[in-house]
């Protein structure tokens, strides 16, 4: 085992214990849940096999689903994160992402916010759109993703920022 799929693994499950522990416990004004968890889906290396990084959120999403029996919405969000990655990281890093050189813990704070603002957006439409799966409730869908977005972005960029070793 490398040291790159131990720390992974540690990631995991770090992240999954997090969010069940705590976040899944935080509902302030009925709108605002923090969903850290996706930091793994964010934060997993470029150079590994996709459909590693499909099957593996795909666990993660199984793993807090189970854990806060929301049936399956978590897992679908996961995987969707998952298979949008590679276009939101062209979109946030460029030319990094075409070389495969980005290092998460060496670029522009800039790209690296507008990667995580960008993923957060998609995975919580995705998961408050099939938890509440009605269309007429599309304004509580989209305040539920815009509450929800603003304080996952602000903890998973200061998470991000805060354990990452090389920050500019």
């Amino acid at each position: 085992m490398t040291n790159v799929t131990g720390l992974n693994i540690v990631r995991f499950v770090l992240l999954l214990l997090i969010q069940v522990v705590i976040c899944n416990h935080i509902n302030f004004l009925g709108y605002i849940n923090p969903y850290i968890y996706i930091i793994f889906i964010f934060l997993f290396p470029i150079r590994e096999e996709r459909l590693l990084l499909l099957f593996v959120s795909f666990l993660l999403g199984l793993m807090v689903d189970l854990f806060s029996d929301s049936g399956g919405v978590h897992a679908a969000a996961a995987v969707f994160l998952a298979y949008a990655r590679p276009i939101l990281l062209k979109n946030s890093f460029g030319m990094l992402y075409e070389h495969q050189s980005i290092k998460f813990n060496s670029t522009e704070l800039g790209s690296l916010i507008s990667y995580v603002t960008l993923g957060t957006i998609l995975h919580h439409f995705v998961l408050f759109s099939l938890e509440i799966f009605n269309i007429s409730n599309i304004i509580l869908i989209l305040k539920k993703t815009l509450f929800s977005s603003i304080f996952t972005i602000i903890l998973s960029v200061l998470l991000i920022i805060l354990f990452s070793r090389n920050r500019k």
